[in-house]
């Protein structure tokens, strides 16, 4: 009943943001992701990672078949499309194949399998396909908050910025510093942050094939919420962030072209008007978010994984703020927001209690409250930043250790293995 109702809400949320995209004239998620069945598909890597997701249901046997089908048929289209001199503008030229594989597991476990197993495989195809219409979907809300909010407030978070040091500016130049390589480096993580969710979901669903169920918590559920909440966010505070608000990339919509190399002056901030083209995605920063999930999931995994964790949260942060595509306040607040989320998803999968509901509260109270200081105290903010910078850090931490004190006593206790004595040689 639960996926059924999370299946049925999904539905009509994609169906209105298809509605909302046509009367912009653009097409939806549902049309997107349709054009992908045949048309070169946006990402090949992140269908690449939903099939993935969705042959964690399946047999050893069965995932090299299904990939070797998804990689027959890519080969295949893009000998078709060579044939036919169709040259790809746009997107990559593989990745119809995964798709196809996974809307055929659904037809396979419709009309071939029954009871558990079918349940089974049928949410192994909607975890895969639930990846994919997160992007859709992010992508035309993005829309939705260009056209429907004409006014942003950068200039209220480039001011509250000015307590933390203005990170953006700082990290601006030194991303520029490390040439074309770091730039490349830290490009390749920001954009890829969905696979490397993938990889760490699918150590923590290893098992699921053989035991026949999924386990009760794991990282794709809250990779999912977040890009579902998130975005509401964007409506209540947009920013369009420092790159386009301060630097050339806003071209004459900018404030001025200051970015990364003067950070704005403190004056009493104001909403300023922007194009209906670029997203007001900065507030908070999901990018810091997923990274954060990402790399507390990663804590239970191995050695390897662990480190991959932590090099993919340092290099999103340092891409989000050192490419200018977010403030400082935004990665505090994204922090703040996963947390939160992670809090509450945790709470769920184990029967909510009082220390559940307690965190939950506490991190929405301290996300609520850098909301409101952001957007009603940022000139007290950037004139005295000896102040509201640590209490910026403060608060962030203060839910940092709440989370980490309130799992802890979640985890289950294992019993000390005891020693056994020596005991004498027989002679």
């Amino acid at each position: 009943m639960l996926w059924a109702v999370a299946g049925a809400v999904a539905l009509g949320f994609l169906v209105s943001l298809e509605i909302a995209a046509r009367h912009y004239g653009l097409p939806g998620p549902i049309t997107n992701q349709a054009e992908e069945v045949i048309f070169p598909p946006k990402s090949g890597f992140l269908l690449y990672a939903s099939l993935a997701l969705t042959m964690v249901v399946l047999t050893w046997r069965q995932r090299f078949v299904a990939l070797g089908v998804a990689v027959g048929i890519d080969v295949v289209l893009l000998v078709v499309r060579w044939a036919a001199d169709v040259r790809i503008t746009d997107g990559h030229p593989f990745g119809n194949g995964p798709l196809w594989v996974i809307l055929g597991h659904a037809v396979i476990a419709v009309t071939r399998r029954t009871g558990r197993e079918r349940v089974l495989l049928l949410k192994g195809v909607g975890l895969g396909l639930l990846l994919v219409a997160g992007r859709k979907t992010g992508d035309a809300w993005l829309l939705v908050t260009s056209k429907t909010r004409p006014a942003v407030f950068d200039q209220y978070a480039a001011t509250a910025d000015h307590a933390l040091g203005n990170p953006s500016w700082v990290a601006g130049r030194i991303v520029r510093a490390t040439g074309p390589i770091g730039a490349h480096v830290l490009d390749y993580v920001y954009i890829q942050l969905a696979v490397a969710a993938v990889v760490v979901a699918m150590y923590q669903l290893r098992n699921v094939a053989a035991e026949r169920r999924f386990p009760r918590h794991h990282l794709v559920r809250t990779f999912l919420v977040i890009g579902l909440l998130g975005p509401a966010v964007y409506m209540l505070f947009p920013v369009v962030g420092p790159v386009f608000a301060y630097g050339a990339e806003g071209g004459n919509w900018a404030v001025a072209n200051l970015w990364p190399d003067t950070p704005p002056p403190i004056n009493a901030p104001h909403p300023i008007p922007f194009d209906e083209i670029t997203p007001r995605n900065c507030m908070p920063s999901l990018h810091t978010a997923w990274a954060t999930t990402i790399f507390v999931h990663s804590r239970k995994g191995p050695r390897i994984l662990r480190y991959a964790g932590t090099f993919w949260l340092v290099a999103t942060l340092g891409a989000t703020l050192g490419f200018g595509y977010h403030y400082g306040v935004d990665l505090v607040a994204g922090a703040v927001f996963a947390l939160t989320v992670e809090a509450a998803l945790r709470a769920f999968a184990r029967g909510w209690d009082r220390t559940g509901s307690r965190l939950v509260a506490y991190g929405a109270t301290v996300f609520a409250a850098l909301l409101a200081s952001y957007r009603y105290l940022p000139t007290k903010m950037a004139e005295h930043p000896w102040l509201f910078g640590p209490l910026l850090i403060a608060a962030m931490s203060s839910v940092i250790v709440g989370y980490l004190r309130t799992t802890r006593q979640w985890e289950p206790e294992t019993a000390p293995v005891r020693t056994p004595e020596p005991q004498p040689e027989p002679v």
